[in-house]
């Protein structure tokens, strides 16, 4: 049953990622929050069995489960196993468990070269259905991400559709300072694509680019904020790492309440 996602449904789930890593102890918060939004329209309004969601920047595993959470793929028990011992929810995509995770991802970089192996075979099979990988910017330094855009775009692979979270922080600092890819729309823009640049947090305005007919392989690039909606974690690079003590998950759950 398809859900529509408003602000109410992505405060709660918001609420429930912050609690599944305070919990578990667990960080990379910072990135999950900058590509929840987007997880969640994808998995609530136009996922479906026949679709396949690759998570490239893996670290954003969180994100990830929240989402199939919200769409009632994994239980609210699960949740609570997130990165312990045996669980099928570790920090990274696993590769087994989960029929709705087709690749074990987090080894930035290969995310996007099997979305695209994964396009051109529902191809050649005529399979119905449509791949969306979401990668990261500071992913955009791995040489086998301009590869595999490359092959997309010599095959133009109409049936997947990349999402870029463009929030311009990576494990070390500042992407443009640590290896500047600037101005990365631009290098996008020189491949067959159709290319969009959208805020990344605005649902009505990431539907519109998802609905608008493709005449060849859709890429959008999403302005995000890294630690988006919670006030200490927004822009800050060490929310890439830290976990969330007390205080903390008691003033971000505040936070989210009060907007």
């Amino acid at each position: 049953m398809t859900k529509i996602v408003t602000p109410e449904f992505s405060k709660q789930a918001r609420k429930r990622l912050l609690r599944m890593h305070y919990e578990s102890g667990v960080g990379h918060i910072g990135g999950n929050l900058s590509s929840l939004d987007a997880m969640l329209l994808i998995f609530n309004e136009y996922w479906s069995p026949e679709n396949q969601f690759i998570l490239s920047k893996g670290h954003s595993a969180g994100a990830l489960y929240i989402a199939l959470w919200s769409k009632g793929l994994i239980t609210d028990d699960e949740l609570k196993t997130f990165h312990k011992d045996n669980t099928h929810l570790p920090g990274h995509p696993p590769s087994f468990g989960r029929a709705e995770i087709p690749f074990a991802t987090g080894s930035l970089g290969h995310g996007l070269p099997l979305a695209a192996g994964t396009a051109l075979a529902k191809r050649l099979k005529q399979d119905p259905g449509h791949v969306y990988c979401l990668i990261s910017d500071g992913e955009c330094q791995e040489g086998s991400i301009w590869e595999a855009l490359i092959f997309i775009a010599h095959h133009q692979l109409k049936n997947i559709t990349i999402l870029v979270d463009h929030n311009q922080l990576q494990g070390f600092g500042i992407t443009g300072e640590i290896a500047s890819m600037e101005p990365l729309n631009e290098k996008f823009k020189s491949f067959h694509f159709d290319h969009y640049q959208i805020p990344g947090h605005d649902s009505e305005a990431l539907r519109v680019v998802l609905d608008a007919p493709a005449e060849h392989p859709k890429l959008i690039v999403l302005e995000t904020t890294k630690g988006h909606g919670i006030s200490f974690m927004e822009h800050k690079m060490e929310w890439h790492y830290l976990p969330l003590k007390e205080q903390q998950y008691l003033q971000a759950l505040e936070e989210l309440d009060a907007k």
